[in-house]
C-alpha cells in the first residue's frame, strides 16, 4: 500500500508539472512495452533505456519509469530554435488584445510580455506603444548528453538544496528518484541530471521555492524584488523563466511579505465568499483502544489519569462547537476525526487507508513526530497541516505552527516596554544561565543596568541578589525590571525585595521574556507579583468567565461545565481555519501577514519562512492585576 501511495504521489506531481519538468514518471501497465511507452511520449526507446537501465532486463507492471520530456531531449536530431533579430513598433488600436496581436504578428503572447515588462502588471489599452519582437528560425544539430549521474547527499542538505545545485525543481528531483525518502540523510545517493553543472549554496543568501501561479509581479509584491533583481541573482531566469517548484536565490534580508508593527484585527465574517463545504480532518491521540466502553467507571478513571486523552476530548469538544458556529455563518463542514493512538504506526495506517488529497486542511496530530509524518505525506497535494498545541519538529511548506516561538514572545515584550513613553528606567536581573538573554536585552536597552545573581564560595550560582545590587537603579515614575530565570529561589528573592521598594512615587513593574514555572512556585507570592504588575508574553489570554461570551454560554449549556483552555483552543483554532478557508481560495492565500484574527482566548497572524511553512507571530502581553487575576496589558 505504501508503494501504491508513492506511485500516486509521483503521478500527481507529474500531472502538475508536466509542461515545465525535464522528466516525467510513468507507471507501467500490464499490456505495455518499452516501444509503446516511447511512442506515447514521443521519445526513443534508447532515451527510456538511458534513464531506466533495469528496463532492458524486464519491464514489470506497476513499476515506475522515468521519461524524459520530449521538449528537453538532447539527441542527434535537428533542434529548431528562434533568435531575436529586432523589433517592430506598434500602437495599440481599439479592441486589440494580446491574443489578436500574437496572431497578427505570429508571435507568442509571452514573448510580447517579455519585451514589454509592464504588461505583466498592466492590461493592454488603446494608445499604448509597444514593441513586437521579430525572430528568425535557427536549425542546429545537438549532441546527446548523459542522462543522469549519481550524487551523494551532503550533511545539512535537503531536497531543495540538491534541486538548486543541479538547476531542477524539487518535483523533478523526486521524479528522477521514485524511491526517494521524505527526508534526505547524509550519504544517500540520488539521481541528478548528468549535464547540469553543480551550483554552490551561498549561506549569505536565502533561497525561495516558487509557488504555483507565481510570476514576477506576484514575487515583487511578496518578496519586494523586481524581475531585474531576481534575474541578476539567478541568471538562468533569463533563459528558462520562472517555473513552479524551482528554487531561486534571494538576499539574506528578504522576508515573505511581512507587515511591520501592529495590524488592525480582521473580522473574517464580513468577507466570506468561498462557501463550498470544507473537508477537514482532525487527528488526536484519544487512544480509545485502551478504553473499555462497557465500564463507565473505568472510562472515567482513565480520563482523569490519562492527560492526552483528556486534552483530546476537550479539544475535540471545542472543534465541534466551532463547526456549529461556522455553520450558522453559512460555512458547512465535512469533518472526519481520526484516533492516532499516539503511535506513528497508526498514523501511517491512517494515511495509507485514506485519500487526503482533496482535504482543505488537517488539524493535528498533537505530537510533533506524528504531525511531521502527516505533513510529509500530504505535502505534494498542497494540503495544509495545522499544529494545534505543540511546535513541529520541522516546519514544512504546508505546515501552520499556531504556537508562537520563544523569539516571537521575546520580541513582543521588548517592543511593549520600548513603546511605553512613560518608562523611566530599565533594570535587567538574571541568573548566570540566562546571560545570553540578559545581553540581548542590554543591546535593546543601552542605558539599562545588568545585575546577575550572586555566587557562593564554591563559585556556583547562589540564586539571590542583595539590595545593594540594585541601589540607585530606580527613580520617580515607571521602572521596568526584566527578571530572566528558571529558578524559584531567585524569583522569590527578587519579587520580595522589589515589593518593598515599590511605592506611589516609584512604580516598579516586573517583566520577563519567558514566564517559567519558577514564577508559579510555592515560595513565590502571587500578592507580590500582583503588586509589581508582573507582565509577560503569552500565546493566549485567560478567559474571564464573568464577562458575557456566546461561546462560553453555549459550551456551558451543551456540556454543563465551563470550557477549559484546551476546549477554547479547539474552538478558536478551528473557527479561524474555517473562516479563513471561506474568505479566500485556500488557507495559504487567507493567511498573509496582514491578517490578524482574535477569538475567545487566542489570536492568529501568520508569517511564512522563506524555505518553510507558516508560524503564528500574534501574541498577548498579559499582566497580574491587584485582584489576583490575569488580563491583557494595554499601554
Amino acid at each position: 500500500m505504501k508503494k501504491l501511495i508513492l506511485i500516486c504521489i509521483i503521478t500527481l506531481s507529474c500531472s502538475l508539472f508536466a509542461q515545465a519538468q525535464k522528466f516525467k514518471a510513468h507507471t507501467v501497465l500490464a499490456e505495455e512495452t518499452v516501444e509503446s511507452i516511447a511512442k506515447k511520449y514521443q521519445v526513443s526507446v534508447a532515451d527510456i533505456y538511458a534513464l531506466n537501465p533495469d528496463a532492458k532486463r524486464k519491464l514489470n507492471p506497476n513499476s515506475v519509469l522515468i521519461i524524459p520530456n520530449a521538449t528537453n531531449l538532447s539527441s542527434n536530431e535537428q533542434e529548431v530554435t528562434k533568435e531575436l533579430i529586432g523589433y517592430e513598433d506598434h500602437k495599440v488600436k481599439r479592441k486589440e488584445t494580446l491574443y489578436s496581436l500574437s496572431k497578427e504578428y505570429n508571435v507568442a503572447i509571452e514573448d510580447i510580455k517579455k519585451h514589454n515588462k509592464r504588461l505583466y502588471a498592466e492590461n493592454l489599452k488603446k494608445g499604448d506603444e509597444i514593441r513586437i519582437p521579430r525572430y528568425k528560425t535557427v536549425v542546429s544539430k545537438v549532441t546527446p548528453g548523459t542522462s543522469f549521474k549519481k550524487y551523494t547527499v551532503q550533511p545539512k542538505e535537503g531536497k531543495w538544496r540538491v534541486a538548486y545545485k543541479f538547476g531542477i525543481t524539487v518535483a523533478e528531483l523526486e521524479t528522477l528518484n521514485p524511491g526517494m525518502k521524505d527526508v534526505l540523510q547524509p550519504g544517500d545517493v540520488v539521481n541528478v541530471p548528468g549535464s547540469s553543472d553543480e551550483k554552490p549554496i551561498d549561506d549569505n543568501f536565502n533561497y525561495y521555492t516558487v509557488q504555483k501561479s507565481e510570476g514576477y509581479f506576484r514575487l515583487k509584491v511578496k518578496l519586494g524584488l523586481s524581475q531585474e533583481e531576481l534575474e541578476k541573482l539567478n541568471p538562468e531566469l533569463k533563459t528558462d523563466g520562472l517555473k513552479e517548484g524551482m528554487v531561486i536565490k534571494v538576499p539574506k534580508t528578504t522576508s515573505v511579505g511581512e507587515v511591520v508593527g501592529s495590524v488592525e484585527q480582521t473580522n473574517l465574517t464580513k468577507g466570506l465568499k468561498n462557501l463550498k463545504t470544507k473537508q477537514i480532518a482532525v487527528m488526536l491521540p484519544f487512544r480509545l483502544n485502551r478504553v473499555d466502553t462497557d465500564s463507565v467507571q473505568e472510562a472515567k478513571a482513565l480520563i482523569r489519569t490519562d492527560r492526552r486523552l483528556a486534552v483530546s476530548l476537550d479539544f475535540h469538544s471545542g472543534v465541534l462547537m466551532a463547526i456549529d458556529s461556522a455553520k450558522r455563518l453559512g460555512v458547512s463542514t465535512k469533518l472526519r476525526v481520526f484516533d492516532t493512538q499516539d503511535q506513528l504506526a497508526e498514523v501511517s495506517k491512517i494515511l495509507s487507508s485514506n485519500d487526503f488529497s482533496s482535504y482543505d486542511a488537517i488539524i493535528g496530530p498533537l505530537m510533533p513526530n506524528n504531525l511531521d509524518r502527516v505533513a510529509r505525506a500530504v505535502q505534494n497535494y498542497g494540503v495544509p497541516v495545522i499544529s494545534p498545541i505543540t511546535k513541529p519538529d520541522q516546519l514544512f511548506e504546508n505546515v501552520f505552527q499556531t504556537v508562537a516561538d520563544t523569539d516571537v514572545l521575546e520580541r513582543a515584550i521588548i517592543s511593549f516596554v520600548q513603546n511605553d513613553a512613560l518608562k523611566r528606567n530599565v533594570l535587567i536581573i538574571a541568573d548566570h544561565k540566562h546571560t545570553a538573554i540578559s545581553n540581548r536585552l542590554k543591546s535593546e536597552f543601552a542605558s539599562a543596568r545588568q545585575v546577575f545573581s550572586r555566587k557562593g564560595k564554591s563559585g556556583n550560582d547562589a540564586y539571590y541578589i542583595m539590595a545593594a545590587d540594585v541601589s540607585g537603579a530606580f527613580g520617580p515614575g515607571k521602572n521596568y525590571v526584566f527578571l530572566e530565570t528558571a529558578n524559584e529561589a531567585l524569583v522569590s528573592n527578587v519579587t520580595s525585595m522589589l515589593n518593598g521598594m515599590s511605592n506611589k512615587n516609584q512604580e516598579i513593574i516586573i517583566v520577563s521574556t519567558n514566564k517559567t514555572e519558577a514564577f508559579e512556585g510555592a515560595n513565590v507570592s502571587n500578592f507580590h507579583l500582583a503588586k509589581l504588575q508582573f507582565h509577560y508574553p503569552s500565546v493566549n489570554k485567560s478567559l474571564n468567565v464573568d464577562q458575557p461570551n456566546s461561546f462560553v454560554r453555549a459550551y456551558k449549556q451543551k456540556y454543563g461545565i465551563e470550557p477549559n483552555k484546551f476546549a477554547v483552543r479547539g474552538f478558536d483554532l478551528t473557527l479561524d481555519v474555517l473562516l479563513r478557508l471561506a474568505s479566500d481560495e485556500d488557507l495559504y492565500k487567507a493567511s498573509t501577514n496582514g491578517i490578524e484574527t482574535q477569538y475567545t482566548e487566542n489570536k492568529f497572524r501568520y508569517s511564512k519562512k522563506l524555505s518553510g511553512g507558516y508560524y503564528n507571530d500574534a501574541v498577548y502581553i498579559v499582566k497580574y492585576t491587584s485582584d489576583l487575576t490575569i488580563e491583557e496589558a494595554k499601554l
